[in-house]
Protein backbone atom coordinates (compact mmCIF):
# COMPACT_ATOMS: atom_id res chain seq x y z
CA UNK A 1 0.00 0.00 0.00
CA UNK A 2 1.24 3.56 -0.41
CA UNK A 3 -0.12 7.28 0.25
CA UNK A 4 -2.37 7.85 -3.04
CA UNK A 5 -2.90 11.61 -2.96
CA UNK A 6 -6.06 13.51 -4.57
CA UNK A 7 -9.12 16.44 -4.34
CA UNK A 8 -12.40 16.40 -6.15
CA UNK A 9 -13.12 18.63 -8.74
CA UNK A 10 -16.48 20.33 -9.12
CA UNK A 11 -17.43 17.25 -10.80
CA UNK A 12 -17.13 15.28 -7.82
CA UNK A 13 -14.54 12.87 -9.46
CA UNK A 14 -10.93 12.48 -7.97
CA UNK A 15 -8.61 14.53 -9.31
CA UNK A 16 -4.22 13.21 -8.51
CA UNK A 17 -2.46 15.41 -6.84
CA UNK A 18 0.91 15.75 -6.35
CA UNK A 19 2.53 16.56 -2.79
CA UNK A 20 6.26 18.09 -3.40
CA UNK A 21 8.52 20.30 -1.09
CA UNK A 22 7.91 24.00 -1.69
CA UNK A 23 10.10 25.83 -4.04
CA UNK A 24 10.83 29.30 -3.71
CA UNK A 25 8.82 30.25 -6.70
CA UNK A 26 5.64 28.55 -5.21
CA UNK A 27 6.03 30.77 -2.19
CA UNK A 28 6.40 33.93 -4.70
CA UNK A 29 2.64 32.85 -6.18
CA UNK A 30 0.65 33.65 -3.08
CA UNK A 31 1.54 37.15 -3.88
CA UNK A 32 0.49 37.74 -6.67
CA UNK A 33 -3.01 37.74 -8.01
CA UNK A 34 -5.31 36.18 -7.51
CA UNK A 35 -3.89 36.69 -4.04
CA UNK A 36 -3.61 34.11 -1.45
CA UNK A 37 -4.93 34.18 2.23
CA UNK A 38 -1.09 34.58 3.38
CA UNK A 39 2.00 35.36 1.95
CA UNK A 40 4.53 32.44 2.19
CA UNK A 41 7.25 34.72 2.33
CA UNK A 42 6.26 36.13 5.62
CA UNK A 43 9.57 35.57 8.16
CA UNK A 44 7.21 33.46 9.95
CA UNK A 45 6.51 30.88 7.19
CA UNK A 46 9.86 30.94 6.09
CA UNK A 47 11.61 30.06 9.10
CA UNK A 48 13.89 27.08 8.36
CA UNK A 49 12.29 24.83 11.03
CA UNK A 50 9.24 23.93 9.30
CA UNK A 51 8.62 21.73 6.69
CA UNK A 52 6.91 23.25 3.76
CA UNK A 53 5.07 21.03 1.00
CA UNK A 54 2.97 22.29 -2.34
CA UNK A 55 -0.03 20.37 -3.43
CA UNK A 56 -0.15 20.11 -7.43
CA UNK A 57 -2.92 19.43 -9.64
CA UNK A 58 -0.32 18.82 -12.69
CA UNK A 59 1.48 22.30 -12.71
CA UNK A 60 -1.31 24.00 -10.89
CA UNK A 61 -0.40 25.22 -7.02
CA UNK A 62 -3.50 24.05 -4.80
CA UNK A 63 -2.01 24.20 -1.62
CA UNK A 64 0.83 24.75 0.57
CA UNK A 65 1.34 23.12 3.62
CA UNK A 66 3.97 24.48 6.80
CA UNK A 67 4.64 21.17 8.73
CA UNK A 68 6.81 21.19 12.24
CA UNK A 69 8.18 17.88 13.55
CA UNK A 70 7.93 18.17 17.29
CA UNK A 71 10.44 15.17 18.74
CA UNK A 72 10.10 16.09 21.78
CA UNK A 73 6.45 15.68 21.85
CA UNK A 74 6.08 12.75 19.35
CA UNK A 75 3.82 14.57 16.99
CA UNK A 76 3.66 16.53 14.02
CA UNK A 77 2.66 20.29 14.58
CA UNK A 78 0.23 21.51 11.65
CA UNK A 79 1.81 25.30 11.51
CA UNK A 80 -0.18 26.33 8.54
CA UNK A 81 -2.37 25.26 5.38
CA UNK A 82 -3.85 26.78 3.46
CA UNK A 83 -5.79 26.53 -0.01
CA UNK A 84 -5.35 28.84 -3.46
CA UNK A 85 -7.97 31.42 -3.79
CA UNK A 86 -10.15 29.30 -6.22
CA UNK A 87 -10.76 26.61 -3.51
CA UNK A 88 -10.49 28.83 -0.44
CA UNK A 89 -14.17 29.66 0.71
CA UNK A 90 -12.84 32.09 2.74
CA UNK A 91 -11.55 34.31 -0.35
CA UNK A 92 -13.78 33.15 -3.33
CA UNK A 93 -17.00 32.82 -1.79
CA UNK A 94 -18.35 30.88 -4.95
CA UNK A 95 -18.33 26.90 -5.38
CA UNK A 96 -14.81 26.16 -5.15
CA UNK A 97 -12.64 24.13 -7.82
CA UNK A 98 -11.07 21.57 -6.05
CA UNK A 99 -12.67 19.96 -2.24
CA UNK A 100 -11.40 17.93 0.12
CA UNK A 101 -7.86 20.04 0.27
CA UNK A 102 -7.85 20.91 4.02
CA UNK A 103 -8.31 16.70 4.52
CA UNK A 104 -4.96 15.99 1.93
CA UNK A 105 -3.56 18.57 4.10
CA UNK A 106 -4.03 17.27 7.09
CA UNK A 107 -2.92 13.54 6.17
CA UNK A 108 -0.25 14.61 4.85
CA UNK A 109 0.49 15.53 8.31
CA UNK A 110 -0.40 12.30 9.48
CA UNK A 111 1.78 10.66 6.77
CA UNK A 112 4.65 12.85 7.85
CA UNK A 113 4.14 11.61 11.34
CA UNK A 114 4.10 7.85 10.78
CA UNK A 115 7.49 8.42 8.61
CA UNK A 116 8.79 9.83 11.62
CA UNK A 117 8.21 7.06 13.88
CA UNK A 118 5.17 9.12 15.37
CA UNK A 119 1.64 7.08 15.56
CA UNK A 120 -0.24 9.59 13.31
CA UNK A 121 -0.73 11.88 15.55
CA UNK A 122 -1.09 15.93 14.87
CA UNK A 123 -1.71 18.79 16.39
CA UNK A 124 -3.09 22.08 14.49
CA UNK A 125 -5.09 25.27 15.25
CA UNK A 126 -7.77 26.44 13.98
CA UNK A 127 -7.75 30.10 13.04
CA UNK A 128 -11.87 30.79 12.97
CA UNK A 129 -15.18 29.15 15.34
CA UNK A 130 -15.92 27.37 11.85
CA UNK A 131 -12.91 25.61 11.09
CA UNK A 132 -12.95 24.68 15.05
CA UNK A 133 -16.21 22.96 14.41
CA UNK A 134 -15.39 21.45 11.14
CA UNK A 135 -12.12 20.31 12.67
CA UNK A 136 -14.47 18.40 15.42
CA UNK A 137 -17.25 17.28 13.24
CA UNK A 138 -15.04 16.34 10.20
CA UNK A 139 -11.97 14.55 11.64
CA UNK A 140 -12.90 13.81 14.94
CA UNK A 141 -10.31 16.45 16.54
CA UNK A 142 -10.18 16.37 20.18
CA UNK A 143 -9.67 19.89 21.80
CA UNK A 144 -6.57 20.35 23.36
CA UNK A 145 -5.64 22.98 26.71
CA UNK A 146 -4.92 26.44 25.17
CA UNK A 147 -3.09 29.56 26.65
CA UNK A 148 -4.81 32.74 26.73
CA UNK A 149 -3.30 34.20 24.03
CA UNK A 150 -3.64 31.12 21.41
CA UNK A 151 -5.87 29.81 19.47
CA UNK A 152 -7.65 26.87 19.88
CA UNK A 153 -5.66 23.83 19.75
CA UNK A 154 -6.75 20.37 18.36
CA UNK A 155 -5.05 16.78 18.35
CA UNK A 156 -5.99 14.39 15.92
CA UNK A 157 -4.96 10.94 16.85
CA UNK A 158 -5.92 6.74 16.58
CA UNK A 159 -8.76 6.12 15.45
CA UNK A 160 -9.60 9.18 13.50
CA UNK A 161 -6.05 9.54 12.05
CA UNK A 162 -6.41 6.33 10.81
CA UNK A 163 -10.02 7.23 9.25
CA UNK A 164 -8.57 10.25 7.68
CA UNK A 165 -5.48 8.41 6.40
CA UNK A 166 -6.40 5.41 4.98
CA UNK A 167 -8.66 7.50 2.60
CA UNK A 168 -5.60 8.10 0.72
CA UNK A 169 -3.73 4.46 0.75
CA UNK A 170 -3.74 2.30 -2.55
Amino acid sequence: MRFRSFVFDQGDQQIPVSIVPMTQADAELTNLPPMWQTSWTSEYLSAERFEKYAAKVGDELIALGAYEILNNSLVVHIVYMEAQPESNPNLDGGKPKYTGIGRLMIAYGIKLSIDNGFAGDVVLEAKTTELARHYEKDFGAVPLPIFDTSAPRYLIADEAAKRIFFTYLA
